[in-house]
């Protein structure tokens, strides 16, 4: 008679030991990190910026060119290059187009005007491809060098003109606001405020904001008798 079988014992679970910690993220090697950056650093280029598709369309405008039409530069997206400047100089855009057809990368520059303010402007608009290692057609970055027109030193035939928007941001500097409040008013960034100023300040040719508010009571831009300061008719 064979002797029974012996009683079965379940084998012991191991026990399972702590987890093995993940390596850290490497913020660097994060594309929406590099993104981000890119995008505050574009906020504070003064020079008028924007990125476009290989057809024109704007993705991404910096606070310098939507200024040149008083507008955020959210504004601008979507709109095309063409819509906004007009190449001055038959041929241009044609040479440009094939080099890009081409898959060439380099620096197109291209003569342009365009109206704001009422009154029309020049300057050179730069394309340049941004390399793309996907291969896709690259996107390009178009920067803008605005045409110094002569000084006005005094105020007569040829005083500067202003827009509403640039008088709305004299009369509340003028007021004592804060770069931040003035951009909450008239709907800007704190680098388009500061952008508007900087350009004021170039054309009535003063170093800074007590300068400008003084020279503007002078040219008569804002009103003597109104307080709060208000932009004279």
């Amino acid at each position: 008679m064979c002797p029974p079988d012996p009683p079965h014992v379940p084998a012991a679970t191991p026990t399972p030991g702590p987890p093995t910690p993940s390596p850290p993220a490497d913020p660097e090697s994060d594309p929406t990190v590099w993104r981000t950056r890119f995008l505050n650093l574009l906020d504070r280029i003064p020079t008028p910026t924007a990125i476009s598709t290989t057809e024109g369309e704007i993705t991404v405008a910096n606070p310098a060119i939507a200024a040149l039409w008083g507008l955020p530069p959210g504004r601008l997206a979507g709109r095309n290059l063409l819509d906004l400047f007009t190449p001055t100089e038959e041929g241009q855009l044609a040479r440009v187009e094939t080099a890009l057809a081409k898959g060439r990368r380099s620096r197109y520059p291209v003569r342009v005007r365009w109206t704001a303010d009422a009154a029309t402007h020049s300057g050179q608009l730069t394309i340049e491809p941004v390399s793309d290692p996907g291969g896709d057609p690259p996107p390009l970055l178009a920067t803008l060098h605005i045409d110094e027109r002569p000084p006005t030193p005094d105020r007569g035939t040829d005083v500067p003109l202003l827009s509403a928007q640039e008088s709305r941001i004299l009369a509340l500097i003028a007021a004592g606001c804060t770069t931040s409040v003035v951009a909450r008013t008239v709907g800007l960034t704190d680098d388009g405020v500061n952008y508007h100023l900087t350009r004021l300040g170039r054309r009535l040719h003063t170093p800074n904001r007590t300068a400008l508010v003084a020279r503007a009571y002078v040219l008569g831009f804002l009103s003597p008798t109104a307080w709060p300061p208000e932009p004279h008719p």
